[in-house]
């Protein structure tokens, strides 16, 4: 199914562009949350006349991210969790923990945008990747100390 995009999804394309997908994505998953048009003359018409206003929305969507990056460096991520003693954890850091952290210091961010490599099962100091724009990437260094 051909639809238009009216945000950028990562993974998917930018806004404006015409992609393909399955029938289920696009009913199930954008067109109730109002991220893609179906792609035929009326709604290309359409799309025409908010097109402004989309793209004022991703400037903004893209200004937040970039704000969010700037006040995730501010912060040191640190925890402090049990070990044995071959400094190995009991469990790992995941992405849930790393997110719950960052809420509590008013940050949201989301499943999707934190990339971890290597899991972290280990005291020390791990790195893992925020993205959360398109083409908007940032390093963070968590410390994970013995309890």
């Amino acid at each position: 199914m051909k639809v238009i995009l009216t945000t950028t999804i990562k993974k998917l394309g930018k806004i404006g562009e015409t992609v393909s997908v399955k029938p289920g994505y696009a009913r199930n998953f954008l067109f109730p949350r109002n991220m893609a048009l179906r792609e035929n003359k009326k709604n290309l018409d359409h799309y025409e006349k908010i097109k402004d206003d989309m793209n004022k929305k991703e400037e903004l969507k893209l200004l937040e991210a970039k704000n969010l990056i700037e006040e995730i460096k501010k912060i040191n991520i640190i925890f402090y969790k049990e070990a044995d003693e071959k400094d190995q954890l009991y469990g790992s850091i995941s992405k849930k923990e790393i997110i719950d952290y960052l809420s509590d210091k008013k940050l949201k961010v989301q499943s999707d945008d934190i990339i971890i490599k290597d899991q972290i099962k280990s005291i020390g100091e791990h790195t893992i990747e925020i993205n959360p724009y398109e083409n908007i990437l940032e390093e963070l260094l968590i410390v994970v100390k013995k309890n």
